[in-house]
């Protein structure tokens, strides 16, 4: 009876074992085109227009952990975006949850646009409105979207990843115009909008990634770029190359 009771013990415990093995991560990427990947020119044909790339970085670590997932990051998205759009998959079991968000809230696309313009068109007007946006309306939009998420998956960590630099002071694209001193500008921007995400995130026990220590000496005009400066699709400039992508992938991955 005894060696009966031994062996159906073991077959319990290697069958809970055999279980927790099988077991894989739920995880969920969030976000804008830094997070679907945009940049990287080669987009996963699923029908939504949210130009998600399999060279981007959520899609890196899904393949690299194994992991289940989902996803919902998309082209153009703000917080409110995030909010209605992407947090279906989201659920007490959701184990892990990458998101890049708030860039597209200050308007960032239509600074960059108005800088490239030719002279006389200046954009420090432009660059001050989206510092004020910075300071004074996205901590309550990430706010909302950090809710939401803690809201939709109340166990799941929380990375939160940041944007880089884009510039690093040469002018290097005969298409576009974008002075050294709109250059710098634009990266102390950068900055502006990065201290406030992490700020906001910090706040609510979400693990932040300051990308831009990584990025520097891969801006625009460096010898090797992890950025495209002014490209076609037009869609395709200002946004981390394949390169890029990889570079966030490294960060991320030194934590899951």
């Amino acid at each position: 009876m005894v060696a009966s009771l031994v062996v159906a013990t073991l077959t319990t415990l290697l069958a809970a074992t055999g279980t927790a093995q099988a077991q894989t991560t739920e995880y969920v990427a969030l976000g804008d085109s830094y997070a679907s990947g945009v940049g990287t020119r080669e987009y996963i044909e699923d029908g939504s227009g949210c130009s998600r790339s399999t060279y981007a970085y959520p899609s890196l670590i899904a393949a690299g952990t194994g992991a289940d997932f989902t996803f919902a990051a998309c082209s153009g998205a703000e917080t409110g975006d995030l909010i209605a759009n992407q947090l279906g998959a989201l659920s007490d079991s959701t184990d892990l949850v990458t998101v890049t968000i708030g860039g597209n809230d200050t308007g960032w696309a239509s600074v960059i646009q108005q800088c490239a313009y030719p002279s006389p068109w200046t954009c420090d007007a432009e660059i001050a409105a989206a510092e004020r946006y910075i300071d004074e309306q996205l901590p309550t939009d990430l706010s909302a979207a950090y809710d939401a998420i803690a809201a939709a998956a109340p166990n799941a960590r929380v990375i939160v990843l940041g944007y880089p630099r884009l510039f690093n002071g040469e002018e290097c694209n005969a298409i576009t115009r974008i002075s050294s001193a709109e250059q710098a500008a634009l990266n102390n921007a950068a900055d502006h909008l990065g201290r406030a995400i992490a700020s906001v995130a910090g706040g609510y026990g979400f693990e932040y990634i300051d990308v831009r220590d990584s990025f520097e000496g891969h801006a625009i005009c460096d010898d090797t770029e992890w950025l495209n400066g002014f490209s076609w699709p037009v869609a395709e400039s200002y946004h981390p190359n394949r390169a890029g992508q990889a570079g966030y992938y490294d960060l991320l991955s030194a934590l899951v």
